[in-house]
């Protein structure tokens, strides 16, 4: 695909050991939707258009590849992604649609799809109704009050999977920007918990069921 990257983690080791466990074993013990929590901030006019440049853009989910041994690896990546993701949406179309979506939505914000795909598993566990009980929704938590700052002024188009899914890459990589790289603190402030190890490290660890290594590269 044309566009890639995104930063690197700053490694799990450099919080303690039993902080990490106790954050990982805290968010994977509970399903119900629990994070999300960004927190409202004035945007400087010239970030609050190019956010909302960055969300406007409806186009289909469909990626685009220079050469066929791009597309090879990205069909090897959606099949065994599929399998993975099986018992938490058996209807395979509806498993390919959400996985087409957050691998376009993921790369065009310059992210790491496995990362995508682990915050989403901590905020939601893939369920694309979720709310959170401060009011976040859908599979990325995102709070409705970026509807008003970035898009139209309806937060019910939260709910819809493409919508979502780039709200969420917008502004992960917004905070990313913010953050000038460290993703822990970028991860932080995304859930309203900048500075705490337990959600980046949750993230950090979800992020391991969905890394890709291609055995045909």
């Amino acid at each position: 695909m044309t566009t890639a990257g995104g930063a690197p983690a700053r490694p799990l080791g450099f919080v303690g050991r039993r902080a990490w466990l106790v954050g990982v074993v805290g968010w994977a013990a509970t399903p119900a939707a629990r994070a999300g929590g960004q927190i409202e901030e004035p945007l400087a006019d010239s970030v609050r258009t190019a956010l909302s440049a960055a969300i406007a853009n409806n186009a289909p989910p469909k990626p685009q590849f220079r050469h066929i041994e791009e597309r090879l690896h990205y069909l090897r990546w959606l099949g065994a992604m599929s399998e993975r993701l099986r018992r938490r949406k058996p209807e395979p179309q509806t498993r390919v649609d959400f996985l087409e979506t957050v691998w376009y939505e993921s790369k065009r914000a310059g992210l790491d799809t496995a990362l995508v795909l682990g915050l989403i598993q901590v905020e939601s566990g893939f369920r694309k109704y979720a709310i959170s009980p401060v009011g976040a929704r859908g599979y990325m938590q995102v709070m409705p009050f970026w509807s008003r700052l970035i898009g139209d002024g309806d937060a019910g188009k939260l709910f819809h999977m493409q919508t979502n899914l780039r709200f969420g890459c917008v502004i992960l990589r917004h905070y990313l920007d913010m953050e000038r790289g460290d993703l822990f603190l970028a991860l932080g402030r995304y859930n309203g918990s900048r500075g705490r190890p337990e959600y980046p490290n949750a993230v950090f660890a979800a992020r391991r069921q969905w890394e890709f290594a291609d055995a045909r590269v």
